[in-house]
């Protein structure tokens, strides 16, 4: 009887009695993903070994950066060379094709964290202003804070519930405390509004409370996105190219706007084509460029100084 060797050949051929030929490949191969690193404690975002891929089309290119609490960093560059892509990456509204995410120590790409809770600290305007037309301006800014404090006043309550139920069984050394609930459904929706009232009173728009958004300018709608981005209490703000759907002489009421929360000490990301902007308020500049980060900087040195010939192109086209 003639031995079957075919286990101590490589896994790549077969010995048939016509020869040698490959193994079939396996219908799905997994790739290992870049090993993941310690994350830095002091960055609030930290990116390492981004990738993201479209087919076979690469946008964002091993790039490895981290932002610390309270650095307004301005991204510019080309149409197209990845900016929008990496900052909706860092909240993972894009999920990244290789490489990891962290803020505030937390990977957002591990199944096991809870991506809506870490985005509640994320606030995100778009180049559209995406307001809901169906609702007012007060109803568009207080629906999410609304949503998320109702959404865990339930919990809480279903959570005691249970509780209550387990220590019917329990000895009274051994009974759980419930958590302690000092709201109400009736009261989260007074503390929104009035926190919407203050916020919308700030940009001079408390007047337009209970005016749809198609009734707005675009100047307008995108301040009242800023707003309701901030009702959330966030973290950090990234803004994606945030006046590029406006006409030119309502953008500087929204630059206002953002200077005014960069002094406040907001952390920021922005993606931007104002250069005067990103040099006025920004800490550091980020020139992106075929999906890599070519050359970053203060922004003296970036727009006085740039060192890369293809950046010292860029900026000769749009300065």
């Amino acid at each position: 009887m003639k031995e079957d060797n075919t286990q101590s050949l490589p896994e790549e051929v077969l010995k048939t009695d016509a020869g040698q030929v490959p193994a079939k490949k396996p219908k799905f191969v997994k790739t290992e993903k870049t090993p993941v690193e310690p994350f830095d404690p002091e960055a609030l975002i930290e990116v390492q070994h981004l990738t993201k891929s479209f087919g076979a089309l690469t946008v964002l290119d091993d790039i490895s950066e981290k932002i610390k609490p309270g650095e307004k960093v301005a991204v510019i560059g080309p149409s197209g060379s990845g900016k929008s892509t990496f900052l909706r990456c860092l909240n993972m509204l894009e999920d990244p094709t290789d490489g990891y995410v962290f803020f505030e120590g937390n990977n957002l790409c591990d199944l096991r964290v809870d991506i809506n809770v870490q985005r509640r600290r994320m606030g995100m305007v778009f180049q559209q202003f995406n307001l809901f037309n169906n609702m007012n301006v007060l109803k568009n800014v207080t629906l999410a804070p609304v949503h998320i404090a109702l959404q865990d006043l339930r919990k809480n309550k279903r959570r005691n519930f249970f509780t209550k139920v387990g220590n019917l069984f329990r000895g009274f050394e051994k009974k759980k405390p419930l958590i302690p609930i000092e709201t109400s459904a009736k009261e989260i929706r007074e503390d929104a509004a009035a926190n919407a009232m203050r916020l919308l009173e700030r940009i001079g728009l408390a007047d337009k409370a209970n005016v749809y958004p198609s009734t707005l300018s675009g100047g307008q709608r995108q301040r009242i996105a800023i707003v309701r981005a901030l009702a959330m209490n966030p973290k950090v703000m990234l803004f994606d190219e945030p006046t590029s759907a406006l006409d030119p002489e309502m953008v500087g009421e929204v630059l206002e706007l953002i200077k005014e929360l960069a002094d406040e000490g907001m952390t920021m990301v922005i993606v931007t084509h104002e250069m005067g902007f990103a040099r006025e308020v920004a800490t550091r500049v980020m020139f992106m460029d075929g999906g890599k980060i070519v050359e970053q900087g203060p922004p003296e040195a970036i727009f006085g100084a740039p060192q890369n010939e293809r950046l010292r192109d860029f900026l000769s086209k749009v300065l």
